[in-house]
C-alpha cells in the first residue's frame, strides 16, 4: 500500500514539475525568443519550420487577389471622423462586382452619402475612401485582372503621386510583413522576421479553437520598454494570425501599424476574417480604424467595415 502510494506521489510530482516546466518553455531561433504554449510542446510542432511557413505565407495576400476574379456583393460602411472622433462624412452602400474573362466592373445597388464624401466632380474627397475604392469598386470596366501571385512586391513603376501612394499603402495594409519599395525612410522596417529585428518583438505560438476548427495562433508584439531609437525601427506594432491546423491557410489576422517620417504618417488597426468559396480564399470581413496622411494632402481619420458575400464564378 505504501509502495503504491509512493509511486502515485512520485508520478504526481513528475506531472506537476513537467507542466511547470512546459508553462515557461521558449526556444531561441535565429535570434528570436519564441514562447510556446504547453499544447504546442505536446503536439511536437516543428517550431522553426512553422515560423518559416508564417514568414513565407501567401494565402493572406492571395485571398485579396481572388477578389479580382470573382463575382461578389459587398456592404460598404465608411465613416470619416473629425479630430474629436465625430462623423463628418460617410458612405453606406451595397454593391455587386461582376468578373469575367479577366475584366471586372462594379454596380452600385444602393448608396447613402453624408457630408463632403465626394467633391464636385464626383471624385472621392478622402484618400481613405480612394484606397478602399481601389480594392472594392471599379466604376469603369477594368481588364487584365488575375489572381496569380507572380511578384509579392508589386511593381509601382509608372505610378506617380497619389496613385503611387495608394499602391504602396495597399501593399502594406493587405500584405503586412513584406518589403514595400519606395516608401521614404521605411527601408526594411516592415520585415519583422529579419534577424536585425529579433530584439524588437516578442513571439508566441499556441494552438486554439477558431470557429470550431483547430488553429495555430501566432502572435508577434513589439517589446515593451524599447528605447526611442529602437522604437523608430518598428512599423508593425502587433500582429495576430490564426492558421488552419491542417492546411495552414490564414483564417484571420489582426494587426496594428504605425509610422511617421517624411512623406508618410499613419496609425492603423485592421481585422480581417478569411472565408472560402470552393478552393478560393477571400476576405469576408475587413475592419479598419486609423489615421494616415501624405504630406501634400494632410492627414485624415476614418473607420470602415467591408462585408463580402454572395460569391460566384464564371
Amino acid at each position: 500500500m505504501l509502495k503504491n502510494g509512493f509511486v502515485l506521489f512520485f508520478a504526481l510530482q513528475v506531472f506537476y514539475i513537467s507542466n511547470a516546466q512546459i508553462k515557461d518553455t521558449s526556444i531561441i531561433w535565429e535570434g528570436k525568443q519564441v514562447m510556446l504554449s504547453p499544447i504546442v510542446i505536446r503536439s511536437g510542432t516543428n517550431v522553426p519550420g512553422f515560423i518559416r511557413k508564417v514568414e513565407d505565407d501567401t494565402t493572406f495576400y492571395k485571398a485579396f487577389k481572388n477578389l479580382r476574379v470573382l463575382n461578389f456583393s459587398s456592404i460598404n460602411d465608411i465613416r470619416m471622423l473629425d479630430k474629436k472622433g465625430r462623423v463628418e462624412s460617410s458612405l453606406y452602400s451595397k454593391t455587386r462586382q461582376w468578373a469575367k474573362r479577366g475584366c471586372r466592373v462594379t454596380n452600385v445597388l444602393e448608396e447613402k452619402v453624408t457630408g463632403d464624401f465626394y467633391d464636385r466632380k464626383g471624385d472621392y474627397n478622402y484618400y481613405t475612401a480612394a484606397l478602399y475604392a481601389s480594392l472594392f469598386f471599379s466604376k469603369d470596366t477594368i481588364c487584365g485582372q488575375t489572381n496569380l501571385i507572380k511578384d509579392m512586391n508589386r511593381s509601382i513603376k509608372g505610378k506617380k503621386g497619389l496613385e503611387k501612394n495608394k499602391e504602396q499603402l495597399k501593399m502594406l495594409f493587405f500584405n503586412p510583413g513584406k518589403d514595400i519599395p519606395g516608401i521614404p525612410l521605411m527601408g526594411d522596417k516592415v520585415k519583422v522576421f529579419d534577424k536585425a529585428h529579433a530584439g524588437l518583438y516578442d513571439f508566441s505560438v499556441d494552438i486554439q479553437d477558431y470557429k470550431g476548427k483547430s488553429a495555430y495562433l501566432f502572435t508577434l508584439k513589439m517589446k515593451e520598454g524599447l528605447s526611442f531609437f529602437k522604437r523608430d525601427n518598428v512599423v508593425i506594432d502587433e500582429m495576430t494570425t490564426w492558421f488552419d491546423y491542417d492546411s495552414f491557410e490564414v483564417l484571420s489576422r489582426n494587426y496594428k501599424m504605425s509610422y511617421s517620417a517624411g512623406v508618410y504618417k499613419f496609425n492603423v488597426a485592421m481585422d480581417v476574417e478569411i472565408s472560402k468559396f470552393g478552393n478560393l480564399l477571400y476576405p469576408s470581413v475587413i475592419r479598419y480604424n486609423g489615421s494616415w496622411g501624405v504630406m501634400v494632402k494632410g492627414s485624415e481619420r476614418g473607420v470602415f467595415t467591408a462585408t463580402v458575400y454572395g460569391l460566384s464564378s464564371n
